[in-house]
């Protein structure tokens, strides 16, 4: 009998400051907006993409673990992955498909969905604001005028909107449950000292994160750097 189980966590995961995540639609509009957040395109409401957050976590988990040095700034693939950690974040986000060490790790354990909008967020959000996102304008500073330049408008999702966030963890017979876990839950800890999307560096994309499991929470309250 198999002991392979799926296990699904979830939480709100809250913007501390407005966020960017971008469209890609790079058409410029008279009197628009200059970078555009993405949005689901049937309801128009600003998403965050599960491709978003597991890209950001991984990258985390590998300037963590140092892997960025030995992989010139690539992902960290399973034929590199020496350390115990290298091969946790290896077997949770996965390799590429051409690595000849694929089969020692298998598929990768966690599968992000995308994020939407927490109901009750929702309504507080257009009760107060009637709007998702605002529009912040940027500029340059040149150094010898003093003036500013090159003004930009971009689109951020408010401050204070909460998303419903799912992430389900594939556990195999041979997996070490606690450990896999532990090493998720550091590279989300990681996200919240650091920042989601663009323009991180300027104030953008800072959250926090709450689970709706207490020992998940717990565990998560517990660890420092």
């Amino acid at each position: 009998m198999s002991t392979f189980k799926i296990t699904k966590i979830t939480g709100k995961l809250t913007l501390e400051s407005g966020l960017h995540i971008g469209s890609g639609d790079t058409e410029m509009h008279i009197g628009g907006v200059d970078n555009q957040v993405i949005k689901d395109p049937i309801t128009g409401e600003p998403y965050i993409p599960g491709s978003s957050l597991k890209g950001k976590i991984r990258s985390l988990l590998e300037y963590y673990a140092g892997s960025h040095v030995k992989t010139d700034g690539r992902p960290l693939s399973a034929s590199k992955a020496s350390t115990d950690l290298e091969k946790h974040i290896v077997t949770l986000f996965g390799s590429s498909g051409s690595d000849d060490r694929n089969a020692e790790f298998g598929v990768s354990r966690l599968v992000f969905s995308d994020t939407y909008l927490n109901k009750e967020s929702r309504q507080s959000i257009m009760q107060t604001y009637g709007k998702f996102t605002e529009v912040k304008a940027e500029n340059s500073i040149n150094r010898l005028k003093g003036t500013a330049e090159n003004p930009r408008f971009t689109e951020r999702v408010i401050k204070g909107a909460v998303f419903d966030f799912a992430v389900s963890m594939r556990i195999f017979p041979k997996d070490n449950y606690d450990q896999l876990m532990e090493v998720f839950l550091t590279g989300l800890k990681l996200l919240t000292f650091d920042a989601l999307g663009g323009s991180g560096s300027r104030g953008y994309g800072k959250v926090s994160i709450k689970f709706d499991k207490e020992d998940l929470q717990e565990k998560f309250d517990k660890i420092t750097f």
